[in-house]
């Protein structure tokens, strides 16, 4: 498949499939239709050229394949008469399905029905990978750590509990929106960190940044929703710079910074001044725009992030929140606060064992003075790291503070 046929199907497939399923309101016969309608393309488009409109050419040829299916099952008369004004505006067919009120509501309902809080939070991932982003199963299935079969079964037992359970196929309004559209948010931060931690899957970052473009574009008067979009591109700005040349994971404080990405930066920033409200992705937002607008660590406005992260506790204190809170504080104030609120964050055992909670310590103790007891530490880290760019980093830096190494 050539790269403007992909670039066509991720824009026109997930929207092809969410007009059928508003439809027929079948899932499979949605899906089906528009794979078929791609592999068409696949054959005839190299050798024809691509139509004027690629993405009307794809939608015609998928409305006329449900059509044919549902005629052959001798579907209601009403499903096909509703399929029927989805013709063609002309002769390449139209760019979308309807009215563009009606393409924004389809796409809108899709997104809220595969991220619906009935489905298992790794099925509400798996699903908007694969029918929002259309993501192929294979590389869900290895991002997940199972076969493509394993993957397959769990992504339709998802789909037919949609179907049994009745969940219905809407975006929800007035307080029910308020309630679920954090849930949704969570779905889209939870894919993002699938590709951006040291041993993810790069594309599945970029797949978050384009949903939550996407769902900017559709909600633009939800403040968290811009937020999130802004955290995305503050923190994806930095991937370059993360990694060595031999792969090895490269901390904040030793990152190049002229290999960040000034372009991504400068839309997070952009975006961001618009967030009028703080949430907690918009205070997790600023504390990123705080790091990627700083000369150095050194010189970054730590005192700032501290105060982020005090907001963000009181409005949602998880262990992470808490680990980053005293890691901020520790530079704002002195290793000696940081310690104390770190100890009294790993009292409750939520981070007991953490290898980023030891990591924490560590580099804490280190700035106190306390280098021999930081290289313990960081192998302590090392010892139980989730990934192995991660273990090898922390024992670099346990050598740096077994040697007395200046800090940096």
């Amino acid at each position: 498949m050539t790269a403007a046929l992909e670039a066509v199907a991720a824009d026109a497939c997930p929207r092809i499939v969410a007009a059928l399923i508003r439809v027929t309101g079948d899932w499979t016969l949605a899906e089906d239709c528009a794979q078929e309608a791609l592999a068409l393309a696949v054959r005839r488009w190299p050798k024809e050229g691509m139509p004027a409109n690629p993405g009307g050419w794809l939608m015609t040829v998928a409305r006329n394949r449900a059509i044919d299916t549902l005629r052959r099952a001798s579907v209601e008369r009403r499903k096909l008469a509703e399929l029927a004004t989805l013709a063609p505006a002309g002769p390449d067919g139209p760019e979308a399905v309807g009215e563009e009120e009606e393409v924004v509501d389809d796409r809108l309902r899709l997104i809220f029905t595969c991220c619906h809080p009935a489905l298992s939070l790794e099925a509400r991932v798996a699903l908007t990978l694969r029918t929002i982003c259309a993501v192929p199963t294979a590389r869900i299935a290895r991002a997940f750590l199972v076969t493509e079969p394993t993957m397959t079964r769990r992504l339709t037992r998802a789909k037919r509990k949609i179907a049994d359970a009745g969940i219905p196929y809407r975006v929800p309004v007035g307080p029910a929106l308020a309630e679920r559209l954090p849930g949704v948010l969570a779905v889209l931060y939870l894919l993002f960190t699938q590709g951006y931690d040291a041993d993810g899957e790069p594309a599945f970052a970029e797949e978050a940044i384009r949903l939550a473009r996407l769902l900017r574009g559709l909600m633009p008067e939800q403040g968290e929703v811009s937020a999130l979009l802004a955290l995305f591109l503050l923190q994806h700005s930095r991937r370059a710079a993360r990694h060595d040349a031999e792969g090895n994971l490269v901390p904040l404080d030793r990152q190049d910074r002229a290999r960040w990405d000034r372009a991504s930066i400068a839309e997070g920033l952009a975006v961001l001044a618009g967030v009028e409200q703080n949430g907690p992705y918009g205070l997790q937002a600023r504390v990123a725009a705080c790091h990627v607008t700083a000369p150095s660590v050194a010189g970054t406005d730590w005192p700032t992030i501290a105060r982020c992260y005090d907001d963000l506790a009181g409005m949602r204190s998880t262990p992470v929140v808490e680990l980053n809170r005293a890691v901020a504080h520790g530079y704002a104030h002195g290793p000696r606060a940081g310690l104390a609120l770190l100890a009294r964050s790993r009292s409750g055992g939520a981070l007991d064992g953490h290898p980023l909670a030891i990591a924490a310590e560590a580099d804490l103790t280190a700035r106190g003075g306390d280098r021999d007891r930081a290289a313990v530490l960081f192998r302590q880290a090392a010892a139980v790291a989730h990934s192995e760019p991660e273990r090898r980093a922390l024992l670099d830096r346990a050598d740096e503070n077994a040697r007395q190494e200046p800090l940096r």
